[in-house]
């Protein structure tokens, strides 16, 4: 059975758009169908003393539960090149899980919605752009809503990535989009 998820994905290292890209193609096996917001530039979040952030959200159908979802993310970010660093701290890629279906899951290491997604406007100006009426499960606000009660100064639209999203839908055999 196919499960709707939405992805949150940055990187503050390197070719970020680069790194962007690479793990939109390196999803394919795992979403399909995928649809992407536009990438952002966002200052730091969290620890301030690093680089800029490129940041999008994406959304797709997967058939994975939400833990192997979150260990294969895990995987994916390693072989991208991902090292361990401080919390917060600068990162090649970075893959989250914002929302599995309308789910409220939490076990050890997981929490579905994120649990911080409501503090994030360099996740929730891109979650707006693709799904600006999606409605958060336990808080009970659209995506626009929660947006309009945060600060979103300083986050600036880089790139569009319908040529990626597209050839990622021709790779899972989709012509949706």
């Amino acid at each position: 059975m196919d499960h709707t998820v939405y992805l949150s994905i940055g990187t503050n290292l390197g070719d970020r758009k680069a790194n962007i890209t690479s793990a939109i193609q390196h999803l394919c096996p795992i979403i399909k169908s995928i649809m992407c917001s536009s990438i952002y530039e966002t200052p730091p979040w969290g620890y301030e003393d690093q680089p800029s952030f490129l940041n999008m959200v994406l959304t797709g159908l997967t058939e994975f539960s939400p833990v192997r979802l979150l260990k294969s993310l895990k995987v994916l970010e390693k072989e991208l090149g991902r090292e361990e660093s401080f919390r917060f701290g600068p990162r090649l890629i970075d893959m989250d899980i914002l929302f599995y279906d309308q789910l409220v899951y939490s076990v050890k290491g997981l929490k579905i919605p994120h649990p911080r997604i409501a503090e994030r406007a360099f996740v929730l100006v891109p979650m707006v752009e693709i799904a600006p009426d999606y409605i958060h499960p336990s808080l009970n606000k659209t995506m626009s809503e929660l947006l309009g009660d945060l600060d979103c100064e300083g986050i600036e639209l880089i790139d569009v990535l319908d040529d990626v999203c597209a050839d990622t839908d021709k790779k899972n055999g989709s012509n949706e989009r």
